[in-house]
């Protein structure tokens, strides 16, 4: 199973949406958009997950892509790296 991160959608971007999408190149497995806490709306990126060989199809047919009015960024997941902090004496 491969995550897939997804950059630059519009703020109207639905989760169906992205499905659809996504679809065309195999099996979603889950799908997490990022929304505002208040309206409710895309922030602009979210998350799928599909396996390995189908993630790799989508995102060479769906990286720049213009979906919603917006040319999409599609890629692997990169884990954020972790914040070290200073114990204080």
């Amino acid at each position: 199973m491969k995550k897939i991160f997804i950059g630059s959608l519009s703020k109207d971007t639905t989760e169906n949406e992205v499905r659809e999408l996504f679809s065309e190149y195999g099996t979603v497995r889950s799908i997490q958009i990022a929304t505002d806490i208040f309206t409710g709306k895309c922030k602009g990126f979210g998350f799928v997950e599909m396996e390995g060989h189908e993630a790799r199809a989508a995102i060479s047919g769906l990286n720049g892509a213009s979906v919603g009015g917006n040319f999409i960024k599609v890629k692997f997941e990169t884990p954020r790296a972790r914040r070290v902090t200073k114990k204080r004496r």
